[in-house]
C-alpha cells in the first residue's frame, strides 16, 4: 500500500519538504510507518516520542490500522503558520493571520443572561522558558457558559497579541473555570507550532534548533 506523508513546522524545515509517500506490506499500522520513516530521516528518528500523528486530519495512535491511499501527518506540538478555517456557524472560533479582537470575542458571549464575562489575553514575551478545541466541550460541562476564542499566526513581534479569550457565564465562578479551561486545552491540543527567534538564533519550542 502507499501512505501519503505530510510535514510540519521542524519536519518541513529539516527534511527540505512538505511530503513524501511511503510504500508499506499489508496489514500496517501507524507505528510501522513511522518505523520506515525514522529509518529514512534522521530528525523524525531523534524527535520520535515529541509528535503526534494524524491520518486523515484525525488525531490516532501508533496502533491504528492503515488502508492504501491514507493520509498521514506528523505533528511536532509546537507553532507554524495553517490557513484561516471559516468560522464554524454560530461559534466565534478563529484562526487569524491579522491582529485578534478582544472586543470580538466579548460580543460573540455576552447576552442579557450572561451575569459575568471573563477574559484572558495571551502575549507574546521577551523572556520564554528561563488538534481544534471544541469549545461545546467545556460549554457541556459548565452548562450555561459561552466561550470565543482567537488565536494568531504568522510572524508576531515582542508584545504582539497570540491568544484571546472570552468566557462568559450567569455566574463569576463558571466564567472564570471555563476561560481557564479554554487556554489549557487550546495548549494542550492545538497543533499551532511555535518559534522563537533571538539574538543567539531560532529554535522551535520544545524541540531544540
Amino acid at each position: 500500500m502507499e501512505i501519503r506523508v505530510l510535514y510540519f513546522a521542524v519536519f518541513r524545515e529539516k527534511l527540505g519538504r512538505d511530503s513524501d509517500v511511503i510504500s508499506l506490506p499489508e496489514p500496517a499500522r501507524v507505528r510501522d510507518a513511522i518505523a520506515v520513516l525514522a529509518a529514512r530521516h534522521d530528525a523524525i528518528d531523534q524527535l520520535r516520542g515529541k509528535f503526534r500523528v494524524a491520518v486523515n486530519q484525525d488525531f490516532t495512535g501508533d496502533d491504528h490500522a492503515l488502508a492504501h491511499g491514507d493520509e498521514l501527518a506528523l505533528l511536532p506540538p509546537v507553532a507554524g503558520g495553517v490557513d484561516e478555517p471559516a468560522p464554524s456557524a454560530g461559534r466565534h472560533v478563529q484562526l487569524l493571520a491579522t491582529p485578534l479582537s478582544l472586543d470580538r470575542c466579548v460580543a460573540a458571549v455576552g447576552s442579557a443572561g450572561m451575569g459575568g464575562i471573563v477574559t484572558f489575553i495571551g502575549m507574546v514575551r521577551r523572556h520564554s522558558r528561563g488538534v481544534v478545541v471544541d469549545r461545546d466541550e467545556i460549554e457541556a460541562e459548565l452548562p450555561g457558559t459561552r466561550l470565543a476564542v482567537e488565536h494568531r499566526v504568522g510572524r508576531l513581534e515582542i508584545g504582539d497579541i497570540a491568544v484571546a479569550i472570552a468566557a462568559a457565564a450567569p455566574h463569576r465562578a463558571e466564567a472564570f473555570t471555563a476561560c481557564r479551561a479554554m487556554i489549557d486545552r487550546l495548549k494542550q491540543r492545538v497543533p499551532i507550532w511555535k518559534k522563537e527567534v533571538s539574538d543567539d538564533g531560532d529554535e522551535w519550542v520544545g524541540l531544540g534548533p
